[in-house]
């Protein structure tokens, strides 16, 4: 029977599955999250709301926890550094900080010569008249934005000045490959050279925003093994604890590139809930707690969509699913396009 009480920053849908997995375990959650109607409070033993520079709020959910971990990574630095000092957080706070910033994070995966698209950083409107070789690409803002918040297609200069871009924040602008389709892999290390990963998954987005993922990717022997030994590269050079999301693209040469690292349990791994005997957020909980490995098995083949906005309405109305189908509603008060609400995955 374990006597652990583990803090979870963030109380989104990841917060809540981390709080369920948890109770599985035995582990106690504690959830601390500025959104004081955010859904994992349905799911966690204690709930602490506050501003995540909120000093007296922080002290009140240092006090009743063991050890801290988080849901999504846009987190102040100093906050995570600040609770480090009083109970252990993983992943480390330094890993956050370095994959916070786009630029940095590039830079770190390249000096492990694992390949990525072509980036350049960018400061002023002007730097990128210099720069035709890398359109069409992306300009992105070099730190916070997810689901293509903060991200600007350019195909040309002319379409600059149609885009209201506030370029006193840092950018960095990648050059876009010949798209074949993009994958991700769910690892989780336990500590050195100990891991549980899971096979590639294979994504599609629309409007920048996870749509689908399933199991098995088409995709070769080359490609499968190499997302994974990349993977495996990156957590072992972080010295990371808890589960990771590299996401990659493919482009039509079946060339790989690593596209972000994601330091936390991902959406694309929704699917490990029911297709494996350990999900990635089950895995994550064991390591960061310090408890058993399990070695991975696939239960079956899956598909995931994401439930956006309204799309929730119908499922959730819907009396009965049939064996194969597994529905998650996030229990998310307030509908809204393009928030994610809830998923379902199926069995196949």
């Amino acid at each position: 029977m374990s006597e652990i009480t583990l803090g979870i920053i963030g109380g989104g849908q990841l917060g809540s599955m981390l709080a369920i997995a948890a109770k599985k375990l035995n582990v106690k959650t504690v959830v601390f999250c500025d959104d004081i109607d955010a859904p994992a409070q349905n799911f966690c033993n204690k709930f602490v709301t506050g501003s995540y520079n909120n000093k007296e709020k922080i002290s009140e959910f240092i006090n009743q926890v063991d050890l801290v971990t988080y849901e999504f990574e846009n987190i102040p630095f100093e906050t995570l550094n600040e609770i480090n000092k009083f109970k252990p957080v993983l992943p480390k706070p330094s890993v956050n900080r370095l994959i916070q910033h786009r630029l940095a994070e590039k830079d770190f995966v390249n000096k492990l010569n694992i390949r990525t698209t072509r980036y350049v950083s960018i400061e002023k409107k002007s730097d990128i008249d210099a720069l035709e070789d890398f359109l069409p690409g992306i300009l992105k803002t070099t730190t916070l934005g997810y689901d293509g918040k903060g991200q600007y297609p350019i195909k040309s200069g002319e379409d600059l000045n149609s885009l209201n871009i506030d370029f006193s924040k840092g950018y960095i602008l990648e050059k876009l490959v010949k798209l074949k389709k993009e994958i991700s892999i769910i690892i989780t290390r336990f500590s050195n050279n100990k891991y549980e990963i899971y096979e590639p998954i294979e994504n599609t987005h629309e409007d920048q925003i996870l749509k689908y993922s399933k199991i098995p990717a088409e995709i070769n022997e080359k490609i499968f093994n190499q997302s994974k030994d990349w993977a495996m590269l990156i957590a072992e050079e972080l010295k990371y604890v808890g589960t990771l999301c590299v996401e990659f693209f493919i482009d039509r040469n079946d060339n790989l590139y690593v596209n972000e690292i994601a330091p936390r349990v991902h959406n694309s791994g929704h699917l490990t809930i029911n297709a494996f005997n350990v999900s990635q957020f089950e895995n994550h909980v064991r390591a960061v707690c310090g408890l058993e490995q399990i070695p991975l098995k696939k239960i079956s083949n899956a598909k995931m969509m994401n439930l956006l906005g309204n799309q929730i309405t119908h499922y959730r109305n819907m009396q009965k699913f049939n064996d194969n189908e597994f529905f998650f509603d996030y229990l998310k008060k307030d509908i809204k396009e393009k928030r994610k609400m809830g998923h379902i995955t199926t069995l196949v």
